[in-house]
């Protein structure tokens, strides 16, 4: 079959709406049960720490798979894993509706994220093959923009649902737009070659392993319960890093991908995208800590003062989106992380009589930063990588993502627990901030490997191949 570059319209609409629609029912799910916790631990007879799990279950089961599916999509085609992954999240949103206990639930919500993992792991490659190349950085744009708006959205949502209805209703919400997925996007997304290799099981399993052990382990360890068994999952996560990297070493297409961390660009736009969204979750995490406690903000105030941080996400991420067409995005991306940095050195040093314009403002400088970074990172991910390893570079970039969130988390909890809260909450701001400076620092380096908007992406990935050997 003879690739296109992109669909034609309006198939290219169908198909990005169904990718956009795929990709706010995932990242809703990832938050959006974080509002009800309370009231479902009592409903279920659960404790706070075990209602954890409702998170917990839906984040591991995302990481576990991201690379695995992604590798496995540019084999039986990417629009099949997709489709899987939206029926899979579909039954297992059916699940969670109707869990008589917390254990059920928890399953339901694993089910959930290896769902999730499938859409998630697919959307760069998918909008990769919908859009031709010379719109792909406002195509990454709108994606951006799209995780802005749900971010912003699911403590809304969720606000909204619990005011009228059980906690049920913040799964049975999924089922209408992921039907309207099932029914659209079988003839809407894109086809692309398929690779003709043999699946590596083996390291699909190491893989899996990696991270499930990264993740649980650190979490473990973080929060100080069962230190020993955390700190020996995360010794078991060592020991399949080094497994993977060696066994994908020498491999063309390896399912941990060695080949793509290899090309400079590539590899040094996934350290500064897990760079950035662990320093992202840490001020998600912190702030509201902040207004609550040291600010003696509302519950109310609270999510209205953390709205500008995603707003401006999704504000600036379109533009960046298209300027990423025109301009290094090497510079782009450090000067938005620059930004993003000095708002979070602005909040940690915000007096105590701050008034809500001072805060806004700075959190609003925060989500610019941080979107200005976002899509032109987004679009040198894509755009490096080899078009037959379009799956892989979706999958790194998930993970690179959902990894960073989950070390954000566990940075979070240490500070907390070794800490004052009120000491704790503006020292995790001032890590955030340095977080995103040191991204910024790895941005800058891609200047001599960055991309002319001139080049294919193969004939600069082959190039950069050359340089990293």
């Amino acid at each position: 079959m003879t690739e296109t570059d992109g669909l034609p319209p309006p198939q290219r609409y169908w198909s990005i709406a169904v990718v956009w629609i795929g990709m706010t029912m995932a990242l809703l799910d990832s938050s959006i049960a974080n509002v009800a916790l309370p009231s479902l631990g009592r409903q279920l007879n659960a404790t706070a720490a075990e209602s954890i799990w409702v998170i917990n279950a839906y984040q591991l089961g995302m990481v576990m798979l991201l690379l695995p599916l992604a590798a496995c999509g540019e084999m039986i085609g990417y629009r099949r894993i997709y489709m899987t992954g939206m029926a899979v999240f579909t039954l297992a949103s059916g699940i969670c509706i109707f869990a008589p206990s917390l254990t059920v639930l928890a399953v339901g919500r694993g089910l959930q994220g290896m769902g999730a993992a499938g859409i998630m792991s697919m959307n760069a490659a998918l909008t990769r093959h919908t859009f031709p190349r010379r719109m792909i950085g406002r195509a990454l744009g709108g994606n951006a923009f799209v995780v802005g708006v749900s971010t912003a959205a699911a403590p809304s949502v969720a606000s909204a649902i619990l005011s009228v209805a059980s906690w049920r209703w913040l799964f049975a919400v999924n089922i209408p737009f992921c039907a309207l997925v099932l029914a659209t996007g079988a003839f809407a997304l894109p086809r692309h070659t398929l690779a003709k290799r043999p699946y590596d099981m083996i390291g699909a399993v190491i893989s899996a392993a990696l991270f499930g052990a990264l993740v649980f382990g650190a979490d473990l360890v973080s929060r100080g319960s069962s230190v020993v068994f955390g700190c020996l999952l995360l010794a078991v996560a060592a020991v399949c890093a080094v497994a993977v990297v060696r066994r994908g070493w020498d491999n063309p297409a390896p399912i941990f991908p060695v080949d793509l961390l290899r090309i400079p660009v590539f590899g040094l736009s996934i350290a500064t995208s897990t760079a950035s969204f662990c320093a992202q979750l840490v001020a998600s995490i912190s702030l509201p800590f902040l207004f609550q406690r040291g600010l003696g903000r509302s519950v109310v105030e609270t999510g209205i003062l953390m709205t500008p941080w995603p707003i401006g996400t999704a504000l600036s991420a379109s533009v960046a989106g298209v300027l990423a067409e025109k301009l290094p995005s090497a510079i782009l991306n450090s000067v938005g992380l620059l930004v993003m940095a000095a708002g979070l050195f602005l909040l940690a040093a915000m007096p105590s009589d701050v008034d809500n314009l001072g805060i806004i403002w700075r959190t609003a400088m925060c989500g610019a930063g941080f979107g200005f970074f976002q899509s032109p990172n987004n679009r040198t991910m894509v755009l490096s990588a080899p078009r037959a390893r379009s799956g892989a570079t979706g999958g790194a970039l998930a993970t690179a993502r959902t990894t960073g969130q989950s070390l954000g988390a566990v940075l979070v909890a240490m500070l907390f627990r070794a800490l004052p809260l009120t000491e704790a909450n503006r020292w995790a701001l001032m890590a955030a901030g340095g977080l995103g400076v040191a991204g910024a620092i790895v941005s800058s380096l891609r200047l001599g490997h960055d991309m002319p908007s001139e080049l294919l992406a193969d004939d600069l990935a082959a190039e950069s191949m050359a340089d990293a050997g």
